[in-house]
């Protein structure tokens, strides 16, 4: 007789596993329905703000993390889930914001969304002529320590008012008046002396006093009160805010982001809008921004590759001195690595103070060699010194990381390489330039890429030595003759008195773009280098 292979029958799970599994799923499928309500309550809120940049990405968000747990192919990505939310949010939607802010007139006068710029209109109020104003008198709560109003109208009628609420005087207890109508005692309530309300006029200022439909505030003159009206009311069938007291209307123009009157007046703060590729076009086109940026540019890249063409220099030759067995090596390399160990921001400062051409201990040297006057050489007024100064200062940064590099790939060098070139006659020298150097930048040409690329955006280093100093005479923008790219974004961002946040993006774009392309360029220049050297 054949054997039957006879499989056996996978057991049925028992009533705990299935309850266990079960009880598993909804308590997911509960914490993902609150997930998602929240996330739905904060995107409403956004989107009532006039924030939708932000209300999108946390839409993709909440997209993705549903798909990730309801579909049943995406299971393993569960555990990922929230780094790649953190990814969205944090790394890519600052990318996508900068790009959308480059299209747009974000800047000063032009920060806020629309919807909040008319919420801010709104809340000015001014004092109708036919209004009259009110006397007042300034009490404090002796718990809460809240103020409250001591009114008297034009015809000599007199409440107390609260925040919120308006109350007659045999109501709270007060006291007779004395001879300016006003109780001398309201139980709870302390009066304040002039001198305290004078005092005390920032915070009472900021608070409505009565009734809503009828509350009061004061006035620019002491002791005077009035129920102040909206200046501004929004009109959305015209897209336009209504002056109440001038009897003037403004409409939305979405060419400027502002409310302007027929005869162009304009009301302030304005509101965001796109503006296609206005910012682009002056990057670009305009002289009077064009001529700045491109000596910036220049000098951009001269500062970035002279950087990393000295410091990888300077590091190599320090890697093969000490190759060669020379005694107490370890010493001396653990002490030329101080520059790399000590934090930036204290060795620039330090450097400041070294080269400051009063006192500096270099310039101090220099002086007495060349016999020159106080002040000389001027690393921090002189444009070609202070380029000198930030170079010297970078190399100084930057060389014991190629040291460190540098040793490294030296000792992945097989040594029969250079007996074979002993045998052959080769000088050191040859030796240097046709086996070590070749072999090297097989190994060190992708460090050589991104040091480029960090020196490129070298913020620190210019900012903390002199700020992109000495400034640029004749400029549109504020711009200096050290500014690199990314120290002339900031300053234009948030720095000199200028805040053009969108033509600050475009030029952050445009450096990402260009980044790109030198990456890929000396990256192939690093791949053919590679074939030749194989």
């Amino acid at each position: 007789m054949t054997a039957i292979d006879v499989k056996p029958e996978s057991s049925p799970k028992s009533k705990s596993e299935r309850s266990a599994t079960t009880g598993g799923t909804i308590l997911r499928l509960l914490g993902l329905l609150i997930f998602t309500a929240f996330s739905l309550f904060f995107i409403y809120l956004l989107l009532s703000d006039g924030y939708w940049p932000l209300a999108a990405i946390i839409a993709v968000i909440t997209l993705v993390i549903n798909y990730i747990f309801l579909r049943p192919e995406a299971y393993p990505m569960r555990w990922m889930s929230p780094g790649l939310a953190f990814m969205l949010l944090i790394s890519v939607y600052p990318i996508l914001f900068t790009i959308y802010i480059s299209f747009t007139n974000f800047g000063t006068g032009h920060l806020l969304p629309k919807v909040q710029a008319i919420e801010v209109l709104e809340q000015r109020t001014f004092l109708p002529e036919a209004g009259g104003t009110l006397t007042y008198t300034v009490f404090r709560n002796d718990e809460t320590g809240e103020y409250a109003l001591w009114l008297i109208g034009p015809a000599g009628n007199s409440f107390f008012a609260t925040i919120g609420d308006e109350l007659a005087a045999n109501v709270i207890g007060a006291s007779d008046l004395d001879e300016e109508g006003v109780p001398t005692i309201i139980p709870g309530w302390t009066r304040l002396t002039r001198a305290e309300t004078v005092r005390n006029i920032t915070a009472i200022s900021q608070n409505s006093f009565g009734r809503e439909e009828s509350a009061v505030q004061l006035t620019g003159r002491l002791g005077q009160a009035a129920q102040l009206q909206p200046r501004f009311v929004y009109d959305p069938e015209q897209d336009a805010m209504i002056d109440m007291r001038d009897n003037v209307t403004y409409f939305a123009d979405p060419a400027t982001g502002f409310f302007t009157s027929a005869d162009g007046a304009t009301l302030n703060p304005g509101f965001q809008v796109t503006v296609g590729l206005k910012n682009y076009q002056r990057f670009f086109a305009d002289p009077s921004y064009r001529g700045p940026l491109l000596l910036i540019f220049a000098w951009n890249v001269t500062f970035a590759l002279l950087s990393v063409i000295f410091s990888f220099a300077l590091g190599l030759m320090i890697a093969v001195v000490f190759g060669r067995g020379m005694p107490g090596q370890r010493i001396i390399k653990s002490l030329l690595i101080i520059p790399f160990a000590v934090p930036q921001v204290i060795t620039l400062l330090v450097w400041r103070g070294i080269l400051n051409p009063l006192e500096g201990v270099i310039p101090n040297l220099l002086q007495n060699i060349f016999n020159q006057p106080v002040g000389w050489p001027p690393f921090l007024a002189d444009p070609y010194w202070v380029k000198v100064a930030l170079i010297v200062i970078n190399v100084w940064l930057a060389y014991p990381y190629f040291m460190l590099i540098s040793s490294g790939a030296l000792q992945a060098i097989p040594t029969d390489m250079y007996e074979a070139a002993d045998i052959d006659g080769a000088s050191p020298w040859q030796q240097f330039r046709g086996l070590t150097l070749p072999l090297l930048l097989v190994s060190v040409g992708p460090l050589l890429i991104s040091s480029f690329t960090v020196n490129f955006n070298s913020f620190n280093v210019i900012y903390l030595f002199n700020s992109g100093g000495p400034p640029m005479v004749g400029t549109s923008t504020p711009a200096g003759h050290s500014d690199i790219l990314i120290s002339y974004v900031y300053n234009l961002a948030f720095g000199r008195g200028s805040n053009e946040f969108g033509y600050a993006s475009a030029i952050t774009f445009i450096i990402f773009l260009m980044m790109i392309v030198v990456t890929l360029f000396q990256n192939r220049r690093m791949q053919a280098w590679e074939e030749t050297t194989n």
